[in-house]
């Protein structure tokens, strides 16, 4: 007897998303192939991904200690994702552990600090949409602006300095990149880690007003976290708190070229929030999550799931499924009803920083577009290039033509 092999994901000459896209005809919840020849399963429906999400710290963990093949010798110990599944960040955590984390964390990212946040953020929109504007009639916006924003934000916000937080996004995108290699993966884990813990020497030799600091001395004062967990904590900060943004803009800015009549309805109601909300329907930046890993034997959406295994949710497929959005799923839509989103997750692990990332987004693209309301791509849609993942996607270069500029 033998075995049908499992199909590949990524897929050779086909985006992620529309591989998922293929998948989810044949089931809500699909083994599929990871690189390196590893099996692990994509729940792709919104149905599915509820149930998955709702399931966190219970029958579904993310300590890798739970996913057998990892220990095994199943799995090569070169292999590439190993460096984001055994992380040791906030995101592997679970039960009362991810508890006590994400309590320290989330007293940074309440609403009335976020709000807080607010006039400093629209300073550094303003800033970077002026070197736009004097840096000619074309400009990638990509560095120049959705790239920029999150990076200086969430940098600025956890203290590090300025020079170093080029380095910072060329580790995110070499983490998140399934293209990297094994060694250069396992390197650039090793340079974050350890200028993580630079910073929190640094922080604790020479205390700043930043939430680094602010963890640093929360720490000392008796919360018990140490110094492995803070890095922990600050890897997943840095690079979820910009990287998910940077794409989030980037999409939408296409999204918004491709259907004129939805940005004129943005302009006209001042309808920002709209525009990232369903940004994150349509083109999620999270195009999968990191794995979760089946405590017992589980059925999700009626596909039964083994335990000890991975999973990964999907949420640009489940973004997109006509069962939960309607037949016209596909359809850029601003005022499309928002029941049911997933956008920011759902249960124990809903997004810690969704409050500051609607901030930005929402201040971002009301600002672009008041300063250049007749901006426009200025190469074909299908010529844009994607950040080489199936973690996060989004666009790596955005050339856009910027036509008037009002002030």
């Amino acid at each position: 007897m033998t075995t049908s092999p499992l199909p590949p994901f990524p897929a050779a000459d086909e985006s992620p998303l529309d591989t998922c896209l293929r998948l989810r005809e044949i089931a809500p919840v699909v083994e599929v192939e990871f690189p390196g020849g590893v099996p692990a399963y994509l729940a792709l429906t919104h149905n599915a991904v509820r149930e998955i999400l709702a399931g966190d710290n219970r029958t579904f963990l993310r300590e890798p200690e739970h996913w057998p093949a990892l220990h095994d010798g199943s799995i090569p110990e070169d292999w590439p994702l190993r460096a984001i599944v055994e992380g040791g960040h906030l995101s592997t955590k679970d039960g009362a552990d991810h508890r006590r984390l994400r309590g320290l964390v989330g007293k940074a990212f309440t609403p009335a600090r976020v709000k807080a946040l607010e006039p400093r953020v629209r300073q550094i929109v303003e800033g970077l949409l002026d070197d736009v504007v004097t840096a000619g009639d074309v400009v990638d916006i990509v560095p120049a602006f959705t790239e920029a924003l999150p990076i200086w934000v969430i940098c600025e916000l956890f203290g590090v300095p300025t020079e170093d937080r080029p380095r910072v996004r060329e580790w995110t995108a070499a983490l998140l990149a399934h293209t990297t290699p094994p060694e250069e993966a396992f390197a650039t884990q090793n340079a974050l880690q350890a200028y993580l813990h630079q910073l929190v020497e640094t922080k604790r030799r020479t205390p700043g007003d930043d939430l680094t600091t602010g963890l640093v001395q929360a720490s000392d004062e008796g919360d018990k976290l140490t110094t492995d967990e803070l890095v922990g904590v600050l890897w997943l900060m840095l690079i979820a708190g910009h990287e998910t943004t940077v794409h989030l803009l980037g999409h939408a800015v296409i999204a918004l070229s491709q259907n004129p009549d939805q940005l004129e309805l943005a302009k006209a109601g001042d309808r920002w929030d709209d525009v990232v909300e369903e940004t994150l329907r349509y083109r999620h930046s999270v195009m999968m999550t990191s794995f979760r890993f089946t405590a017992e034997d589980v059925t999700i959406a009626g596909v039964p799931i083994p335990k000890g295994q991975a999973v990964g949710v999907v949420y640009q497929a489940s973004g997109l499924d006509p069962a939960e959005h309607g037949e016209d799923a596909d359809r850029f839509d601003i005022t499309r009803e928002r029941n049911g989103r997933l956008g920011f997750g759902h249960g124990p692990r809903y997004c810690i920083g969704a409050s500051l990332a609607r901030l930005e987004g929402r201040l971002a693209l009301a600002a672009l577009y008041r300063r250049l309301p007749e901006l426009s791509l200025a190469v074909d849609p299908d010529d844009v290039p994607y950040s080489p993942s199936f973690f996060t996607v989004g666009p790596l270069s955005l050339p856009v033509a910027l036509g008037p500029v009002r002030p």
